[in-house]
């Protein structure tokens, strides 16, 4: 077997930010820290972030607070009315020995950050101190004063953020082989959430210890913490949503409707197949949902269907079995998305949404998959393609096609 070789780009970023560390750590310790009180106080903001950082899949900044500290320092100018004079490696230094500092706890749990998160943080406080750094100490700033300066700073960080979501993106694409665009399309709406409040707060800062020095920081620190703790309170309740509707499809398979597993595999394929097809987070999200309740109409069905498999059954018998889901999904309170999706997952392709034709293709997939034995994944998808002229729409097919191909992802057959 080969080694795995990591894709050309993380090569590159991963190593430009190990570059730019470690040329920054070594002319902070030949050159000494200049402004020790305010190196240190902004790197105990940074590691503070880290320490309340959340982690999660769908988490696109996990420590806004140290996000925040970060960019502030590489901004800073004066601190309580005094120059300050640390360039681009003293920034760099400080913001990557905090992050690591921040992040011990997080490795002890073994949820530690990743090494794109810390390549992007090295890198974007980079960018953004070589953006002011030189030129504040040349003096070419000297004539901004009043909302002109302030708008210089929201404007580079504004830059900053529209770099680091490019660089995400790419990161992302490079990594899951997902469409570049509709990544690229969730990242920047990030920076219009969590980002916007993240640039808001690291010019305020950068503002507010200029005049009044480092107590500014514990005090303007405060509103991001309490925005981080509703976003914190907000996952919480999308996360016990979500454990709501996959115990709700498990129903299911602990009547013996469905083999166990059934639709957390259909679920996770089709999310697949959606992300390759470029849908956004939200449409995700109802495909997931739909995807994991797709069987729910079984429940009203006297006699069980052989394994489960609906694909099997004569048009009228599946339309049927999906509006009594359609039907269950809206008693159930979920949203009126979702039960459009189970109860027209057996119409007509070309009268579907494309999260119910995700959803039709992606099940017969796994029934097929699971009756053909070890060669069950290839005759699936063949027999799948030779029916696109009726029954699956022909570009979710080759997007199933194209996922499986990516991920070599061949569900495992059950008995």
């Amino acid at each position: 077997m080969s080694a795995y070789r990591p894709p050309p780009l993380f090569t590159l970023v991963h190593g430009c930010a190990a570059l730019l560390a470690a040329g920054s750590l070594a002319v902070t310790l030949y050159d000494g820290l200049e402004e020790r009180r305010v190196a240190l106080a902004f790197g105990v903001l940074v590691t503070v972030g880290e320490l309340a950082r959340r982690n999660g899949a769908q988490v696109r900044e996990p420590a806004p607070l140290g996000a925040a500290a970060a960019l502030s320092y590489a901004l800073l100018g004066e601190a309580g009315g005094r120059a300050t004079h640390h360039g681009l490696a003293q920034v760099v230094a400080v913001v990557l020995a905090a992050s690591l500092l921040g992040s011990v706890p997080h490795v002890a749990r073994g949820q530690g950050p990743t090494l794109d998160h810390l390549a992007r943080r090295v890198l974007t406080a980079g960018f953004v101190a070589v953006c002011f750094q030189p030129p504040y100490n040349r003096g070419m700033f000297d004539d901004w004063g009043g909302p002109a300066y302030a708008l210089l700073l929201l404007a580079l960080l504004s830059l900053t953020a529209l770099c680091d979501a490019v660089l995400a993106a790419a990161l992302a694409h490079s990594r899951t082989g997902w469409p570049f665009g509709p990544v690229l399309r969730d990242e920047l709406r990030a920076v219009f959430g969590i980002g916007s409040a993240v640039i808001a707060t690291g010019a305020v800062m950068a503002l507010a210890v200029a005049v009044v020095g480092l107590w500014a920081l514990p005090v303007f620190s405060v509103p991001l913490l309490l925005a981080q703790m509703s976003f914190r309170r907000y996952a919480a309740v999308r996360a016990t949503y979500r454990q709501t509707i996959a115990s709700l499809a498990r129903a299911t398979e602990v009547a013996g409707y469905t083999p166990c597993g059934h639709a957390r595999r259909v679920a996770a394929l089709s999310q697949a197949v959606g992300r390759d097809l470029g849908l956004t987070e939200p449409e995700l999200a109802v495909l997931e949902y739909a995807a994991l309740m797709h069987d729910i109409g079984q429940l009203s069905l006297v006699d069980p269907v052989p394994a489960g498999a609906t694909s099997g059954l004569p048009a009228a018998e599946q339309r049927r079995i999906a509006l009594l889901g359609g039907a269950v999904v809206r008693q159930t309170g979920v949203d009126e998305e979702v039960a459009v999706v189970v109860e027209r997952q057996a119409d007509p392709y070309a009268e579907q949404p494309l999260a119910a034709r995700i959803v039709r293709a992606v099940n017969a997939y796994e029934e097929k998959s699971r009756e053909g034995g070890l060669g069950g994944p290839l005759t699936a998808l063949e027999e799948l393609r030779l029916a696109t002229a009726g029954e699956y729409a022909p570009e979710v097919v080759e997007s199933l096609a194209r996922v499986l191909a990516r991920s070599s992802l061949t569900l495992p057959v059950t008995g």
